[in-house]
């Protein structure tokens, strides 16, 4: 890809607009994974951190209290605050999922093993608490504490309903909002707080990261049954093989005549994969166009992201903030 068309993506105009206090966030964050006595967790943390994310959450809180006019110093320690939640979370998850890759690279629990990759994340979610209380806003504490008990929540019930065919676009819906979009909402919603903005402009941030958050699950849902590895940071047909029940599968499932419906049994209820199951999973959805549907899904979540805009300051910072919220479906275009 040429320098010119990377300057063309909203995300990276956005970290462009926000190079300085991003460059803040990023010294705090090195700063605060640091450890006297376990070395152990800045080498972990530092694996994940400093992987090439695209730093996308921690950016949405800059670009929310930039928005609203905010000039203090604490949109930088929320911005780490949020940036730790999420890094904690990705530790977790690669346990849990037993993945051996992340963000192209190898996972922390595969270069070193479960249990550092638990009990780093579970310091990082202390520093995070940390964090967000140098800001001495009980508001801001109790939004991004409940997006922690959300996000954990969103990830038990993702675990319960795996393998369930009975699972339904609700749940579905339930999960994503706990797991992905919980983060992105309490990230904008800080920003708006901390800058004193009128409440009507708080929830309008809050729903902004909430329908963005949606979107971009969706569309990660999308690209592991279409998009490489070098995209989305992971193994193509990861959750297939997982047997994760992603709304493109959960529509395939509602779709499925007799012979469908056992073949879904089979492979995703059972876990019983031959070699050919992951192309005929896709064929399947194809036949019903369900990858198609759920790209519509996520085209109208982004355009409930813009349209919650509305209501905040016109300026560079909102248009771009609107064009986030295409860009996250372009992906998949």
């Amino acid at each position: 890809m040429s320098l010119d068309e990377t300057a063309h993506k909203p995300h990276d105009r956005l970290a462009a607009y926000l190079a300085a206090d991003m460059a803040a966030v990023n010294a705090l964050i090195r700063e605060r994974m640091a450890s006297e006595h376990a070395p152990r967790i800045p080498e972990v943390t530092a694996h994940l951190v400093e992987a090439g994310g695209k730093r996308l959450r921690p950016m949405l809180t800059l670009a929310a209290a930039r928005l609203c006019g905010y000039e203090g110093i604490h949109h930088v320690h929320l911005a780490a605050t949020v940036e730790f939640i999420h890094t904690a979370t990705l530790l977790h998850d690669d346990v849990v999922d037993e993945s051996t890759q992340r963000r192209g690279r190898p996972s922390a629990n595969l270069l070193w093993d479960n249990k550092s990759s638990v009990l780093v994340g579970d310091y990082l979610f202390a520093r995070s608490f940390q964090l967000m209380t140098e800001c001495g806003s009980m508001r801001v504490m109790e939004i991004l504490s409940n997006a922690s008990a959300t996000i954990a929540e969103g990830e038990v019930l993702q675990l319960t309903a795996a393998q369930d065919l009975a699972t339904t676009e609700e749940i579905y819906l339930n999960v994503v909002r706990g797991k992905t979009a919980a983060l992105f909402a309490a990230a904008t919603e800080v920003g708006g707080v901390i800058a004193g903005v009128p409440e009507a402009q708080v929830q309008a941030l809050h729903a902004y990261g909430d329908a963005l958050g949606i979107a971009f699950q969706m569309v990660d849902d999308l690209l592991d049954y279409g998009g490489t590895s070098a995209v989305i940071g992971k193994n193509t047909g990861d959750d297939f093989r997982e047997r994760k029940l992603t709304l493109p599968v959960i529509k395939a499932v509602a779709a499925a005549d007799a012979e469908e419906r056992a073949f879904w049994t089979k492979v995703i209820a059972r876990g019983q994969q031959d070699e050919g199951d992951l192309d005929r999973a896709l064929g399947l959805m194809r036949r019903h166009g369900t990858l198609e549907a759920t790209k519509i899904e996520a085209q109208a979540w982004a355009a409930k992201a813009r349209t919650s805009l509305e209501i905040l300051p016109e300026g560079e910072l909102r248009t771009l903030l609107a064009e986030i919220a295409d860009y996250v479906v372009a992906r998949v275009s």
